[in-house]
C-alpha cells in the first residue's frame, strides 16, 4: 500500500494549472502500463510552465522553446523530500485517485468477447456448414459493430443460436420465426441486428456469399432457400397441368387451370390453409427452373401439358411446400436447370429436399448441349452436383453456361411425348 504523502505540497508542486502537461504524461504512461523513466518534453513551453516545473525540481530548466523532464529526477526528488515517500506513481494517485490499468481492461474486454463469440463455436463445431459465415463474423468484426457490449452480444448470440437451430425449416413465416426465437415478432426485421446475421447465415446455409446485393428480392429469395417466408401470400409457386379435383379451393382451381391449359400461380397460404387436392398420386412430376419453359408448354400444349412445376430460382416456401405435398402423394420428379453454377446449387438445394432424377441435366446432356447451340461465359464459384460427379468438371473444363431458353425445343419435345405416352 502507498505510504501517505504531503497532499497540500503536492498539489503545490505537480497539481497546478502549469504542470498539468507533466500529471497527464505521467498518468498516461501509468494507465497503459509503460515505466515512469526516462523523460518527457513539452514543446514551445510558456515561461510559466518553466518556472512550475523549476520550482517542482529546484533548479533551472534550461532554456530554449522546448522543455524537457526526467521522471526519474522528479521521482527521486518526491521520495528523498518526503513529499511522496512511495515516489511518482503514488504521487499521481494522491492527487487525482485511482489511475485506469487499460491494459488490464482491454485484456479483460478481450476476454468477455471471446465467452460472447463461444457459442458460434460450438455451433460450427456441430454445423460445419456454418463455417464460411462464422469466417465472416471474424473478418468483419460484425458481432462487434451490431452489439454495444460483450454483455449485449452474450444476449443477441443467444437469440441468433434459436433462430439458426430452427434453420432450414420446412415453411415458417418470418414474424412467427422471430417471436418463437425471441419473444419479439419483428426481431428480424430488416433493420435489426439479429437479421443482418442471421440472413447472412441463411445465405452461406444456400452455399451463396454471406453479403447479398441489397435487394430485398435478395433477401427474399434468401429466406425462402431456408423454409423461411415473409408472409403467406407473397411466396408463391407457378405449375401447370395439375389435375387438381374437388376437394378444396385449390384442388378446383388447379382443374379449372389444367382444364383451360394455363399455368396457375399458387401462393403458400392456398397450399396450407385446406387439405390440397393435387390430383397427381404416384404419377411424374416434371420441374424446371425458369417460368419460360412453363410459359412455353402452356403454350405448344396447353391442357394436354404433363404436371409441370417451376421452381423460378432459389425455390421459394410456397415451391417447397407444393413439391413437399406431391412426394407425400407418391409423385416421382425429374428436373432441369440452366447449366451454370447457380443452376447447380438450386440442383442440390431441391435434391436435399425431395429425390429427383436429372432431366437432360447431367454430364452427357451439357455436352450434346454443347455441340449444338452457343451459350455463354460461365462465371462464379464451382460447386459439385450432387446428382452427378462428373458435371463439375465438364463445366470448368468448358467454361460455357447453357441456360434453359437454349434448350427449350428439346425440353417441350420432351414434355410432348410425356403427355402422348400417358394418353393425354
Amino acid at each position: 500500500m502507498d505510504r501517505p504523502g504531503d497532499v497540500g505540497r503536492l498539489r503545490r508542486l505537480l497539481g497546478g494549472e502549469h504542470t498539468a502537461w507533466l500529471l497527464d504524461r505521467v498518468r498516461r504512461r501509468m494507465e497503459f502500463g509503460r515505466p515512469l523513466a526516462g523523460t518527457v518534453t513539452l514543446t514551445n513551453a510558456s515561461q510559466d510552465q518553466r518556472r512550475a516545473v523549476e520550482r517542482l525540481l529546484g533548479r533551472r530548466a534550461g532554456a530554449g522553446l522546448s522543455l524537457t523532464v526526467s521522471l526519474d529526477e522528479i521521482d527521486t526528488m518526491l521520495r528523498t523530500s518526503g513529499a511522496a515517500p512511495d515516489g511518482l506513481a503514488a504521487a499521481v494517485r494522491l492527487l487525482i485517485g485511482e489511475v485506469d490499468d487499460r491494459v488490464e481492461q482491454a485484456a479483460a474486454e478481450t476476454a468477455a468477447w471471446a465467452v460472447a463469440h463461444a457459442p458460434l463455436d460450438a455451433l460450427v463445431a456441430r454445423r460445419p456448414e456454418l463455417a464460411a459465415w462464422r469466417a465472416w463474423l471474424d473478418a468483419t468484426g460484425m458481432l462487434r459493430r451490431l452489439a454495444a457490449s460483450p454483455d449485449a452480444a452474450a444476449v443477441l448470440v443467444a437469440e441468433l443460436l434459436r433462430v439458426l437451430d430452427a434453420l432450414p425449416s420446412t415453411g415458417v413465416a418470418l414474424g412467427r420465426l422471430a417471436a418463437a426465437s425471441t419473444g419479439d415478432a419483428h426481431a428480424l426485421d430488416d433493420t435489426r441486428p439479429l437479421a443482418t446475421l442471421s440472413l447472412a447465415a441463411a445465405r452461406v446455409l444456400r452455399a451463396a456469399p454471406p453479403v447479398g446485393d441489397g435487394s430485398a428480392a435478395e433477401r427474399r429469395a434468401s429466406w425462402a432457400a431456408v423454409g423461411v417466408h415473409r408472409d403467406e401470400l407473397s411466396s408463391s409457386v407457378l405449375c401447370l397441368g395439375l389435375p387438381g379435383g374437388v376437394a378444396g379451393v385449390t384442388g378446383r382451381i388447379l382443374a379449372l387451370a389444367r382444364e383451360a391449359g394455363e399455368p396457375c400461380l399458387l401462393t403458400l397460404r392456398q397450399l396450407g390453409r385446406e387439405r390440397t387436392d393435387l390430383g397427381v398420386g404416384a404419377g411424374p412430376v416434371w420441374m424446371c427452373e425458369n417460368p419460360i419453359v412453363l410459359a412455353s408448354a402452356a403454350d405448344e400444349l396447353g391442357h394436354g401439358a404433363p404436371p409441370l412445376v417451376c421452381v423460378n430460382g432459389q425455390p421459394s416456401a410456397a415451391v417447397v411446400r407444393l413439391l413437399e405435398l406431391l412426394a407425400a402423394g407418391g409423385a416421382r420428379f425429374v428436373y432441369h436447370g440452366d447449366f451454370d453454377w447457380g443452376g447447380v446449387r438450386i440442383g442440390n438445394g431441391l435434391r436435399e429436399r425431395i429425390p429427383w432424377q436429372p432431366w437432360r441435366f447431367d454430364v452427357l446432356a451439357y455436352q450434346d448441349a454443347l455441340a449444338r447451340v452457343t451459350g455463354g461465359e460461365l462465371t462464379g464459384r464451382p460447386v459439385e452436383a450432387m446428382w452427378d460427379p462428373d458435371l463439375r468438371p465438364a463445366l470448368e473444363r468448358h467454361a460455357v453456361r447453357v441456360d434453359e431458353e437454349l434448350v427449350l425445343a428439346d425440353l417441350i419435345g420432351d414434355l410432348a411425348a410425356a403427355a402422348a405416352g400417358s394418353g393425354r
